[in-house]
């Protein structure tokens, strides 16, 4: 089930939601990402994301697909939120349940890093230097995060 939304998410509530589900499953692997206040050595007042409507929730669609045709997996929760967004907001929830914990972290893991890679997003940060200047940035891909998503389409030895 996937979800873009503006509206905060309710932890527990999800991972109650994901486990009623998932009754025959022997593990659940929770991830919330958070609005960090820094990034780049410059603090972050607020954070704007955009999406393509539509065709965001097709992708994340296809990723959590793609995590069940790897491994097997009992379900899948994926929340986004788009709009403003303030230092230690929630901005992201990947839930997976399995029947063994190897699978739920890895699919767990695989969503995130591919996520963060091919789901059309769009963040910019409103900013503060340490001279008091604000200013906005659109923020770039890391390359970590594309090196991340790309070792999941390497095949292993």
């Amino acid at each position: 089930m996937i979800s873009v939304q503006n509206e905060d998410f309710d932890f527990a509530n999800e991972y109650q939601q994901l486990r009623k589900r998932s009754l025959q499953s022997g593990a659940i692997v929770m991830f919330v990402g958070l609005v960090r206040d820094f990034s780049d050595n410059t603090q972050v007042s607020s954070m704007t994301l955009e999406h393509y409507p539509g065709m965001t929730e097709n992708v994340l669609n296809g990723i959590a697909q793609q995590a069940e045709q790897r491994w097997p997996l009992d379900g899948v929760r994926i929340i986004h939120r788009v709009g403003e967004l303030h230092a230690a907001d929630q901005i992201v929830l990947v839930g997976v349940s399995s029947a063994h914990r190897i699978a739920a972290y890895e699919a767990s893991q695989f969503i995130m890093d591919i996520l963060k890679t091919e789901a059309p997003f769009w963040k910019k940060e409103s900013t503060q230097d340490n001279q008091g200047s604000s200013g906005e940035r659109w923020v770039d891909a890391k390359n970590s995060d594309s090196q991340q998503a790309a070792d999941w389409h390497t095949p292993k030895a």
